[in-house]
């Protein structure tokens, strides 16, 4: 087996994978059946562009809301309060109320 070292290490939200996909399927000419599987899955989610809405979200800046967190964010698109304090109850991050409520509105303006 190849001597693989890993150069950085970076969050992807599926929108940013579905671009990188799309470039390696440009790139290679087609994807392995595993990368043709995960293309079809996450095109089924992927609609609209969201690249505005993570710009919007880096803006607040809210401190301790990392790449990660914003990433996960856009992944899930939380309705309400409860819904982003539940997707962020498993990282060790607490946000203030008046935060959590800044993230609901950009998402809802998006």
């Amino acid at each position: 087996m190849a001597n693989l070292e890993v150069i950085n290490e970076n969050s992807l939200n599926i929108y940013e994978l579905k671009d990188k996909m799309d470039s390696i399927k440009k790139r290679d000419g087609a994807l392995t059946p595993r990368g043709i599987k995960t293309y079809n899955y996450i095109s089924k989610f992927v609609k609209k562009d969201f690249k505005k809405l993570k710009e919007k979200l880096i803006e607040l800046n809210i401190s301790r809301l990392k790449d990660k967190h914003i990433n996960k964010i856009i992944d899930i698109l939380p309705k309400d309060i409860e819904e982003l304090k539940s997707i962020l109850s498993g990282e060790n991050l607490t946000l203030k109320q008046e935060d959590l409520t800044k993230i609901i509105e950009t998402i809802k303006n998006g």
